[in-house]
Formats: C-alpha cells, structure tokens, sequence
C-alpha cells in the first residue's frame, strides 16, 4: 500500500473530528433526559442529531480509511479521547486532571509513533 499524502491525514482527521461530535450530542441528550424526562424536545433532537452524526460518520470513515492500512486508521481514531475532552472543557465546563492530560499525551505519542512507522 502507498503511504497516504498529508491531504489523506486532514480528512482522516476531520473525520475523527466529525466523530467526536457524537459524544457532544449524547451527553447533551442525556442532561435533557435527566432535567426533563422524556418529555424534553432537546433531549428527541441531540438524539436524532446523534445518530445523523453517526451515520454521516460512517459513510465518511468508509471512504477515507482506504488510502490506510487498518492499523494506523484505527491507531489516529483514539484521536477522538482528545477532541472529547476539549468539548468536555470547553462546552460542559468539566476540568481536566493531570492524569487526563498524561493520557491524552500518551494517546498523542502512541498515534505518532504508529502513523509514522
């Protein structure tokens, strides 16, 4: 297999990107489920949009881990622990412990090491 052009990376990444979205709009969901019951609209519509995120998602990742031996999609994929716990700082208001950020790094590291092997 030839080795993916940099333009394969930003897609594979975006990809990821796109990916990490699902966890904004479950967790979302799930606090309208918790403030409301099953009563609440937002918590119907972060579900659909859960699941059209996941289906778009799909599709996608399809397509892009073709330029990619399997190991190094599925290696840049733990990516997403990442991008999760920016949306978790940054839209929930959560706060990252130093053990987060040292398993994020080595996430970071072991992607690295994987992708350019």
């Amino acid at each position: 297999m030839n080795k993916p052009a940099p333009l394969d990376y930003i897609r594979l990444h975006l990809n990821i990107l796109l990916f990490s979205f699902t966890t904004v709009f479950s967790k979302a969901a799930s606090m309208q489920l918790n403030k409301e019951g099953l009563h609440a609209k937002w918590f119907y519509i972060f579900a659909f949009l859960m699941l059209l995120n996941c289906g778009i998602y799909a599709l996608a990742w399809q397509q892009v881990i073709k330029k990619f031996e399997l190991s190094v999609a599925y290696a840049n994929k733990s990516v997403y622990l990442i991008w999760g716990q920016l949306w978790a700082v940054a839209i929930f208001g959560e706060h990252l412990s130093l053990l987060n950020i040292l398993g994020l790094v080595l996430v970071f590291v072991g992607v690295v090491v994987v992708s350019y092997e």
